[in-house]
């Protein structure tokens, strides 16, 4: 059995494959990624003939024969550019694999095995040869991961203990750092600090995801583990169960940014939610819109506007339709901008309730329910503070959490909706 590509055995080639690992056992070929002519480190798609069981995204239709390109430097074609690592899994291919390059193809075969979605990246189109991958940390590596992570965001000296506890290509999402870790209920993603975090980050974010639960929304599951205390102050790692598997399968993803470009739709809330309406199941897409809805106005009102559009992701179930994943990367990100990532309405992407109701044909709502859904999310938001507190988050770090969730821009929104 062949155990994969190794970094330091690399050698750079122009053409790669794309497989589809839905059932892992049994990977089938998707098609043909090759580095552009035209564009300089840009990779191009060309689907394999015997593959018709459904198209990538919406702009990587079943057209035998076609090349698709985005055109881009940097970037590869429809749902494929979902296949790369985040931030996180760049900086670790580009410090700790070393590749003898660094195009757009190694950075789709480096992301390895494992990666978010059910694509994966070979060497072969007659078997499924992927970047090797190790076996993964366990609970009782996480004080030397933790080490070895911090190690890295310094660009301290490569040792074989980073080599082994930290590898790429994990999540849709940005740059803090992350891994997976071995539970006994299956591989997790673990997240953790940045260093110059200036809360306990990934306790916030557990406290601000099991909030959002209780305002019915949808996110993932999360958790907590101490590790080594940093300046005197205690720290932890956050846990995320994740929610593209299912069983011993996997799920094939979009992030919104995909789905959107895909649709030539603008990079909007609005604008995901007629992409809910036009790939969701027809008795789920209500649902799902509203969903969207508050989950639009939970971030407004806790401060998180890095709600960008990798933030957001579909999955394709089974049933061959696609819903919104669970929310994930859900976290008050201090800065009190006013504005959001994504656009909210009207006036563009000002946080503000009243711009979240200037949209509401594109999510299928009446204003009466839409005021009854901002309603229910401000009754959960006016306990962060208990809730936080019950959670563990420290004195400090609620001082710098009420500067922005209770300032007065935000507050004075919450009333007008009690």
């Amino acid at each position: 059995m062949n155990t994969g590509v190794l970094p330091s055995r690399y050698v750079p080639q122009d053409t790669l494959f794309l497989w589809m690992l839905v059932n892992p056992e049994y990977p089938t070929l998707v098609g043909e990624l090759r580095l552009s002519q035209l564009v300089a480190d840009c990779a191009t798609f060309t689907y394999e003939a015997l593959w018709w069981n459904f198209p990538l995204s919406e702009d990587l239709p079943l057209v035998p024969g076609q090349t698709f390109t985005a055109g881009e430097r940097g970037s590869a074609p429809g749902a494929i550019d979902d296949a790369r690592p985040d931030r996180w899994g760049e900086r670790i291919i580009r410090y700790i694999d070393r590749p003898a390059r660094l195009s757009i193809l190694e950075m789709l075969l480096f992301a390895g095995d494992d990666r978010f979605g059910a694509l994966g990246v070979s060497v072969s189109a007659e078997q499924y040869i992927p970047r090797h991958l190790g076996p993964y940390p366990q609970l009782r590596d996480l004080a030397q991961l933790s080490a070895a992570v911090e190690d890295l965001q310094i660009q301290a000296p490569v040792t074989a203990e980073m080599q082994r506890l930290i590898q790429p290509g994990v999540t849709l999402g940005g740059a803090r750092p992350k891994a997976l870790l071995q539970t006994d209920a299956g591989a997790s993603v673990i997240k953790f600090s940045e260093l110059d975090d200036a809360v306990d980050t990934p306790l916030v974010e557990h406290a601000t995801m099991t909030l959002a639960a209780y305002a019915g929304i949808v996110v993932a599951t999360t958790g907590v583990l101490p590790v080594l205390a940093r300046h005197g102050k205690a720290r932890h790692a956050l846990t995320i169960e994740r929610f593209d598997r299912l069983g011993g399968y996997r799920l094939h993803c979009l992030s919104a940014r995909t789905a959107l470009r895909a649709a030539r739709l603008p990079e909007s809330y609005s604008a995901l939610a007629t992409v809910l309406l036009r790939l969701g199941h027809p008795d789920r897409q209500g649902a799902m819109r509203e969903e969207l809805f508050k989950r639009m106005v939970f971030n407004i009102l806790m401060d998180n506007t890095d709600d960008h559009e990798r933030n957001h992701s579909l999955r394709l179930g089974l049933d061959g339709y696609y819903e919104l994943t669970p929310a994930y990367d859900v976290v008050p990100t201090l800065q009190n901008l006013g504005y959001q990532a994504l656009s909210v309405g009207a006036a563009g992407a000002v946080s503000s309730l009243d711009n979240a109701l200037t949209e509401l044909s594109e999510f299928g709502i009446r204003r009466a329910r839409a005021i009854e859904l901002i309603r229910q999310v401000v009754r959960v938001v006016d306990g962060w503070p208990e809730h936080f507190r019950q959670h563990g988050v420290v004195r400090t770090d609620m001082e710098l959490l009420h500067a922005s969730i209770d300032r007065e821009a935000l507050l004075s929104q919450r009333k007008a909706f009690r």
